[in-house]
């Protein structure tokens, strides 16, 4: 049983961490909730569904098709919406009540072209997984957890070692004073907005071939990831990382004792302590000053 546990906490915490690096690097750059982020994860693997299940494509076509054009999805919400909004001198708050709406009329677009029942990527018979340590594995759920620990590798290394992941960093931590230093502050959101869609993308695929797929599946994956970020610190990659696998934990160990429906009460009870006793989270800073 422990063993299990430990292997669904690491199974878990690969794809909390996944969404909350793509959701924090949008955050860090653009300083408001991207509530519209949980519809572009639930469009890739929708797309997914479009192209292998109903087009017949084979998969390795279709999937990085699908992250692709949800990226695209992820960048017009930025050109078509809050880029136009900003230029207005728009505050966070309209902002965010944009980033709703804009989640809301996403998510019945999907309803409304695929249906609202359960679907997935998943072809053949659905075999048992694989034995370690006691515990079962399959599969797909190896590929989250090499795939999860891949991309942080390369985000890492984006941030630190290329011009862009510089230009990120300066418009994160001052955009005025990064506008002055000669960057195109446009350019770097729309780059971050199509990167972190991407890495949302690719989340929610692997997430749909290991549990199925609804089109709803984007407000819960965006809250764990919110979550993950504000524990381990908003524009840290090793923080969502550490986020992402302490929510895990705390997740699958705390049902081992009461009912699995308290998987997210035990998510936002966790989300409650961080935001009453450390609301920049371990390896975020103290800020002087909070726009709402």
């Amino acid at each position: 049983m422990f063993n299990q546990l430990l292997i669904n906490s690491i199974i878990a915490g690969s794809t909390y961490t996944l969404i909350a690096l793509s959701f924090s690097l949008i955050y860090s750059t653009t300083k408001f909730f991207h509530f519209a982020h949980g519809a572009v994860y639930t469009f890739c693997p929708y797309f997914a569904y479009l192209f292998t299940i109903i087009l017949g494509m084979p998969l390795f076509i279709s999937i990085p098709l699908a992250i692709v054009l949800s990226a695209i999805v992820g960048i017009l919400t930025e050109l078509v919406i809050y880029k136009p909004l900003r230029q207005k001198g728009t505050t966070p708050l309209i902002l965010l009540l944009a980033s709703l709406g804009i989640y809301i009329v996403l998510q019945n677009i999907i309803s409304m072209t695929f249906g609202d029942d359960t679907k997935t990527l998943r072809s053949g018979i659905v075999k048992e997984g694989l034995e370690f340590l006691g515990a079962r594995i399959t599969p797909i759920q190896i590929a989250i957890i090499i795939v999860s620990m891949l991309l942080l590798i390369g985000c890492r290394a984006l941030m630190r070692y290329t011009k862009m992941g510089t230009a990120m960093r300066a418009v994160a931590s001052d955009p005025d004073l990064a506008v002055i230093s000669g960057i195109n502050s446009d350019r770097v959101i729309l780059f971050t907005f199509a990167i972190g869609s991407a890495l949302a993308g690719v989340a929610a695929i692997l997430v749909s071939f290991d549990i199925d797929m609804t089109p709803t599946m984007g407000m819960n994956a965006l809250m764990m990831g919110v979550v993950a970020v504000i524990i381990g610190g908003v524009g840290s990659i090793p923080g969502a990382a550490l986020g992402g696998f302490l929510l895990a934990f705390a997740q699958n160990f705390g049902v081992w004792k009461i009912s699995s429906q308290w998987q997210d009460a035990i998510a936002f009870i966790i989300l409650l302590l961080f935001l009453l006793y450390r609301p920049y989270g371990f390896f975020g800073k103290k800020i002087r000053k909070v726009e709402v």
